[in-house]
């Protein structure tokens, strides 16, 4: 039964890999003025420090939460070779009051939205050194949050790096995690929906790496991955409308972080 003075809205979820955010960025400005999304997980915005400012500049009706993979590179001396990594997580401003951050990290950002933990993620690719220990750290860490946040439904978006459906080393890991949190594919839920999210024409490369995770399918009501008319980033942002988001409409349920 619904608590006296709370209400239940849909909110809309675009997850994204922008492989680098000039790359990216207008395919998130042409996705904000068609779907219309209330939270936007940001993966590869290989943005510095310094640069993060640009999320708010560009997406004047967003705050962020979020951070750069190169804090450690640059603090060590100049940059060299191409920028790499970062991952933000983008919500509407009149949510503010319903946001709270929960830790932010260059790999993953998990957010708490009303009676959801949201958690972006960006796991290494193949070919990265260490990756295996990196990706248990990612997901133990990942599930410890989960663990303390008992009383909240769960998403997890990103560009996992791995095709769940492969033989590659890293797919018992996720699958693992996944059982331990309790978390169903979106495409496996919406099977018509499926299609490549990783497409580089130019290597004749594609496949399924990215995904949306949740541990409560009947929530739910659409999912897809999406197909921009123009987009320099080598990946297709996935879409979600999740409903049964609780409102508190009496009071504000949390301090905003930012």
């Amino acid at each position: 039964m619904m608590a006296s003075g709370s209400s239940s809205i849909d909110i809309r979820i675009v997850s994204f890999n922008m492989h680098g955010f000039y790359q990216g960025f207008t395919v998130v400005e042409d996705l904000i003025n068609r779907e219309f999304p209330d939270v936007i997980a940001l993966q590869e915005h290989w943005l510095t420090p310094d640069n993060l400012t640009k999320f708010e500049q560009h997406f004047a009706d967003y705050f962020w939460f979020g951070c750069s993979a190169m804090t450690n590179c640059l603090e060590t001396g100049m940059l060299r070779g191409r920028p790499f990594g970062g991952v933000a997580t983008l919500i509407k401003k009149k949510y503010r009051s319903c946001t709270q951050s929960i830790h932010c990290d260059e790999r993953f950002v998990v957010i708490r939205f009303s009676n959801y933990l949201i958690v972006n993620v960006y796991l290494p690719c193949s070919g990265t050194k260490e990756r295996a220990s990196i990706c248990s750290s990612v997901l133990a860490d990942i599930t410890s949050w989960c663990a303390q946040f008992t009383d909240c439904k769960i998403i997890v978006a990103g560009d996992i790096n791995v095709d769940l459906d492969s033989c590659d080393t890293m797919v018992s890991q996720v699958n693992s995690f996944a059982e331990r949190c309790c978390l169903r594919r979106c495409d496996k839920i919406f099977p018509s929906s499926k299609r490549f999210t990783y497409v580089n024409e130019a290597l004749d490369k594609h496949s399924y790496i990215d995904y949306m995770l949740t541990s409560c399918p009947d929530d739910v009501m659409k999912f897809d991955v999406l197909d921009p008319d123009i987009n320099y980033s080598d990946h297709l942002p996935l879409f979600a409308i999740i409903t049964n988001i609780m409102l508190d409409n009496k009071k504000t349920v949390y301090q905003p972080a930012r």
